[in-house]
């Protein structure tokens, strides 16, 4: 009598888990291969060990946590995660973001016209722009002083 066996190309993990797979990779792109491959994806995806970063176009990028409605603007702390701004303008109709931009291109000695809101208009959590030529060396330690006083 013929037993039953499992057919040889069924080798591998199950089909449920190559589709779990694709769903957490968003379905897009090749499956990351072994090696390689793989230390490029962890490297890409560490945190900023500083909120201060240069972007692709070599402009200066801060990320900021905004505390609008505060008695008087200051930095309040630099994490490694953002800058913590007190902003004295309340949030709405965008003043707080203009009153944001106003004080840290103060605190940066750079044009108005320089410190543009990238993202996050609507949110505590910004990321704002420095277009003047400037290091990111530079700007934080702008913040630091700026902090410490």
């Amino acid at each position: 009598m013929l037993a039953l066996a499992r057919p040889a190309f069924r080798r591998g993990p199950p089909l449920w888990h190559l589709l779990l797979g694709a769903v957490r990779r968003g379905f897009g792109g090749a499956m990351p291969g072994k090696g390689k491959a793989k230390s490029q994806d962890t490297a890409t995806s560490r945190v900023p060990s500083s909120p201060v970063a240069a972007d692709k176009t070599g402009s200066v990028t801060i990320a900021v946590h905004a505390k609008p409605g505060s008695k008087r603007n200051a930095v309040t702390d630099l994490m490694t995660e953002a800058v913590g701004v007190a902003i004295a303008a309340p949030p709405s109709e965008g003043e707080a973001n203009a009153e944001l931009c106003r004080y840290l291109a103060k605190v940066l000695e750079v044009k108005k016209s320089e410190v543009v809101l990238e993202k996050g208009a609507k949110s505590r959590e910004k990321v704002v722009k420095i277009l003047a030529p400037v290091t990111p060396e530079e700007v934080l330690e702008r913040l630091k002083k700026e902090a410490g006083s």
